[in-house]
């Protein structure tokens, strides 16, 4: 399926790995020029260099802290004017509510609520101006279903859903969309870490705990950076211009509601 964005511009926040990588991967292959983001050197040229090799596609890759304002500068200089933008950042690790100081709440905010609403802010005018603009944010399934020890990250992307569901709306007329995809355990580094730090806060083992979380979701394994990549380039096609204002929820039936 041609998306029809090939030639479009795309930034893709903390991508150089998981689900930012398969995003980058994805809108590479749809023809576009990906800004890929990381914080390590290394890290992120060599998945510039895979994703060149494998698309033929312009990669740009920016080493940058993207909460930072340096940082956001730097993806901005590199992309003046994105057409797509998808923000990705890590979240605080797993940590029991008693334990949240005021400092890592507040850090919690700046990074998954903060942060993206900044890069929002300086990219969306332009897509207004240039009546094409696809803004995709990666919170959690946690904004849906609580997810114990993620109160932090849960109640920061929370807020950015909420802050974003009227500007969605403000912004439609201009063929610009803003939509979030809600991932639910996802085969990634960060999965495993939090695996590592939840089974030691349950007392389990790693496998035993992991094992525990594939069967509670309905699919009966975890999900792959790659299919979560290609909803995300979804969203961002031509094809989805009468999408906006919605929470994609990818998580392998993992939440038990029917709406």
């Amino acid at each position: 399926m041609d998306l029809g964005i090939s030639g479009r511009t795309a930034i893709i926040c903390a991508s150089s790995k998981g689900l930012g990588r398969g995003c980058a991967q994805a809108l590479a292959e749809a023809g576009c020029t990906v800004v890929i983001n990381g914080r390590d050197a290394a890290s992120l040229e060599a998945t510039a260099s895979q994703i060149r090799a494998s698309t033929g596609a312009t990669v740009i890759p920016v080493v940058a802290d993207v909460s930072s304002r340096a940082g956001q500068d730097a993806l901005l200089a590199a992309a003046p004017e994105p057409d797509i933008l998808i923000n990705n950042n890590g979240g605080p690790p797993p940590k029991p509510f008693r334990d949240v100081s005021r400092e890592a709440l507040l850090e919690g905010v700046i990074q998954n609520m903060a942060t993206p609403l900044e890069l929002v802010q300086r990219v969306v005018d332009g897509m207004i101006a240039r009546r094409f603009g696809r803004i995709v944010n990666i919170t959690s399934a946690s904004v849906l279903t609580p997810l114990t020890g993620l109160d932090v990250s849960s109640a920061a992307r929370a807020g950015l859903t909420a802050f974003l569901s009227g500007v969605a709306r403000e912004v439609a007329h201009a063929n610009v969309t803003i939509n979030n995809v809600l991932p639910g355990s996802f085969d990634t580094d960060r999965l495993k870490s939090g695996l590592t730090k939840m089974a030691a806060i349950k007392g389990l083992s790693v496998d035993d705990f992991a094992a525990q979380r594939r069967k509670d979701v309905p699919a009966g394994r975890f999900g792959e950076a790659d299919e979560f990549g290609k909803l995300c380039a979804f969203l961002a096609s031509a094809h989805a211009g009468y999408i906006t204002g919605q929470n994609i929820l990818i998580d392998g039936g993992a939440f038990r509601g029917s709406f």
